[in-house]
Formats: structure tokens, C-alpha cells, sequence
């Protein structure tokens, strides 16, 4: 099992409640975005839905660009927020232990 669901739940409760969330895309998911869709400003976005898919997939998140037609979904881990906040801590923590997860998976 990669991810506490008790610890992911919470998360999600908090972000639920924050929502919309900025966030800053990450260089490989920005590179993906202007293939799809060149016509997106990448600087930053708004999360405006986020949801759990297993292990598998970890956070998901529903990403507004300002575009009607350009609305993504992809993992938590692949986006950047301010370090200030409380919630920007939490988020950091889980995508800290996903990857530390990830990584002994792949490896063992």
C-alpha cells in the first residue's frame, strides 16, 4: 500500500475545503499541457475539483486555465504550491512520501 488513506482523507477533507487552490504546474506536466493545448498560459492554475483514485493514481486534480476547453486532470505530484501555508506543508508531506513510496516499489 503506497498511501494511509486515514492521512489522505484528511488531506482531501482540507483541500475540499480550500478549493479553488492556485497551484504551479511542474516542467514534465507543462511540456504535456502544450502539446495538448498551446494555446494555455502555463504560469498557473486554478484546482477546482480534486478526488481519490487508489494507489494507483494518489490525488487527483480537476486544473482550470482560464480556457473552457482546457481542463485536465492529473496527480498532485506533478503540481507546485507557495510554501507559506499550512495546507501547502501537508501537501508537500504527501507528495514527499508518495515518491519515497513509489521509488521502493519500483525498486523492490
Amino acid at each position: 500500500m503506497i498511501d494511509n488513506r486515514e492521512q489522505v482523507e484528511r488531506l482531501l477533507d482540507k483541500l475540499r475545503a480550500s478549493l479553488p487552490l492556485s497551484a504551479a504546474v511542474s516542467p514534465e506536466l507543462g511540456a504535456q499541457v502544450r502539446q495538448t493545448s498551446p494555446e494555455v498560459e502555463l504560469k498557473r492554475c486554478q484546482i477546482t475539483r480534486v478526488d481519490y483514485a487508489g494507489d494507483e493514481g494518489g490525488i487527483m486534480c480537476q486544473l482550470d486555465f482560464g480556457h473552457e476547453e482546457s481542463r485536465f486532470f492529473v496527480s498532485i505530484t506533478y503540481l507546485r504550491f507557495a510554501g507559506t501555508a499550512a495546507l501547502s506543508r501537508a501537501i508537500t508531506a504527501y507528495q514527499r512520501h508518495r515518491f519515497k513510496r513509489l521509488r521502493r516499489q519500483l525498486a523492490g
